[in-house]
């Protein structure tokens, strides 16, 4: 099982690959992200790069069919879940660093920083609501009733 950090590591991955796929970086994503799964081994980086590109070609026909979020969700949980696998995989002494390594490239191709006091790297679909702030008490900084 892995730490909390290294499985927040693997899902902000399963994030960054759903949310970056159609957009401008996507290509820049797709070629680190198969990188990293490949570690040095290119048929392996190969095969990442199809099934980068299958998810891909699914949430944009999910575009098209109206199917968006149940697509989007199943995706995002299919690569946390990959990227867990990877790191379960490691000797414990790799794992760490190569947590590091995904957190860097995801950081680089846009994800958001989690800065204090702030909600983000949530995707909220339809009517939400949320608090932020100690206890879990209202905060009305965002003049949100």
């Amino acid at each position: 099982m892995l730490s909390e950090a290294l499985a927040a590591a693997a899902a902000a991955g399963g994030t960054a690959v759903v949310q970056a796929a159609g957009t401008d970086a996507w290509t820049g994503l797709r070629q680190r992200i198969a990188r990293w799964f490949g570690r040095g081994d290119e048929a392996r980086e190969h095969v990442e790069l199809e099934r980068l590109d299958r998810t891909a070609g699914a949430l944009e026909a999910a575009a098209r069919s109206g199917e968006t979020d149940r697509v989007r969700d199943r995706h995002e949980a299919v690569w946390q879940d990959r990227f867990e696998t990877l790191l379960e995989g490691l000797p414990a002494e790799q794992r760490e660093a190569v947590a590091e390594e995904l957190k860097a490239l995801v950081e680089e191709h846009g994800a958001p920083s989690q800065a204090a006091g702030q909600v983000s790297g949530n995707v909220f679909r339809g009517p939400t609501a949320f608090q932020v702030g100690e206890n879990n008490k209202q905060d009305n900084r965002f003049g949100v009733q």
